[in-house]
């Protein structure tokens, strides 16, 4: 199946921890009258995707009129938000389309939400702020929509949002029983790579559990209320530090404070670790894994996750960059490669304006296949992930065995449509 976490991002609640919004716990009543877990019909499940075709031309407008209601409604709530909502914007669509998108499937639409609302507890989210969000949700749709709006639309969308919030709710409140909402981490170390890139290691306050190959959200001290997502670059270790690689991207407030103004003492606060790229410890499959830029991060953590658990599967992983500088961890990697004979680690450079050096990578991964009865690992920038999934789809991978960041969609073809000879 599908292994990416779609998009647990901060989709509808505030980026804040200091929670003073107490909305009313009665806005929609409609939820009580048809229940909170009831599989949505055949016939609701086409109201709220008709009903998305008749708003998607106001997409762009969406976001600003439903924060609007709900500072109108609830005026404190601005406080909790960062002061440039224009990001917020963005995940507000995204949430929505994707809800949209798992309306017919239950098991991954609570799976999704249930992320989603353990991760929502680094900002104090509440039950009744699930209510007032709806409320609002609603009443733009509603606005949207105009005349095409109905009562049966009203009750589909009820039921379904009632569901997602449902299953925020009680994920949240499970978890708060098990672990902190978030962390207090130190930097111990930070090394700059070359221009625009560090290393940053961080040790934690309390315990903190993860598995290598997932990613952690932090909030810095120069940008509170801000999260940004990073991954990990090693596997969980005994002195419980965490390391990091950041790329300072134009315009990104958070890498380029990261990178340009931290510094060791410095405290940063990390969320709930996330994301479904692990080993499967189901699978006796081989592995072929993908990485370019930063990418190589997640990589290498879920090789030292196979190391530490003692996994034998053999691994392939190419690394692609477009200069020999900018692959930051080769030597790490090869390091590991000759204490693990079954890790094999390839490196592709090259100075073609492509992203991470892809045009050379998928040339030397396409000649080093077949890969069809292997499980796939990919982590990068996008164009490349993209190619590297249909070089991988067309192969003979299927869909189900791709593992990979869940900023991404890949479109991978169907291998019994397109897998060649050989393959």
């Amino acid at each position: 199946m599908f292994r990416a976490n779609p998009s647990v991002d901060d989709a509808f609640m505030p980026e804040n921890p200091e929670n003073e919004w107490q909305p009313s716990p009665e806005p929609m009543p409609a939820a009580e009258r048809h229940g909170t877990d009831a599989v949505l019909s055949a016939h609701e499940i086409a109201l709220i995707r008709a009903s998305v075709t008749v708003v998607a031309p106001h997409v762009a407008e969406l976001p600003a009129y439903f924060y609007g209601v709900l500072f109108s409604r609830y005026p404190h709530a601005r406080d909790l938000f960062p002061p440039e909502m224009d990001v917020q914007h963005d995940r507000l669509v995204r949430a929505l389309l994707l809800i949209v998108d798992l309306v017919d499937d239950p098991k991954h639409l609570v799976r999704f939400c249930s992320d989603l609302g353990r991760d929502h507890r680094k900002f104090g989210t509440q039950s009744a702020h699930y209510a007032a969000v709806g409320e609002c949700l609603l009443a733009t749709l509603a606005h949207f929509a105009g005349p095409a709006w109905t009562e049966d639309i009203a009750t589909a969308w009820t039921r379904a949002y009632t569901a997602v919030a449902q299953a925020m709710d009680q994920a949240a409140a499970a978890d708060a029983a098990e672990r902190p909402a978030v962390w207090n981490a130190q930097i111990v170390h930070h090394r700059a790579y070359g221009p625009g890139l560090a290393e940053i290691t961080v040790r934690t306050d309390q315990p903190y559990a993860y598995t290598g190959g997932q990613f952690v959200s932090m909030e810095t001290p120069w940008w509170p209320k801000i999260w940004r997502y990073f991954s990990p670059a090693n596997a969980p270790r005994p002195d419980g530090t965490i390391t990091f690689h950041v790329r300072a991207v134009p315009g990104g407030r958070i890498s380029n404070a990261l990178v340009h103004q931290a510094s060791v003492g410095d405290v940063v606060r990390l969320g709930l670790a996330l994301g479904d790229m692990v080993l499967d410890p189901t699978s006796t499959r081989d592995v072929v894994c993908v990485a370019g830029g930063t990418g190589i991060a997640p990589i290498r953590a879920l090789v030292e996750q196979a190391a530490l658990d003692g996994v034998q599967r053999r691994m392939e992983l190419f690394v692609g960059a477009r200069t020999a500088n900018e692959l930051h961890g080769l030597d790490d990697l090869l390091h590991m490669s000759r204490q693990h004979r079954w890790l094999n680690v390839r490196a592709a450079v090259s100075d073609e304006d492509a992203p991470a050096g892809s045009s050379h990578l998928l040339r030397v991964l396409a000649e080093s296949g077949p890969w069809r009865h292997h499980d796939a690992y990919l982590s990068g920038p996008g164009p490349m992930m993209t190619a590297a999934g249909r070089l991988l789809g067309r192969g003979g991978v299927p869909l189900e065995r791709f593992y990979y960041d869940p900023f991404v969609q890949l479109d991978v073809p169907d291998p019994g449509a397109t897998a060649g000879p050989g393959h």
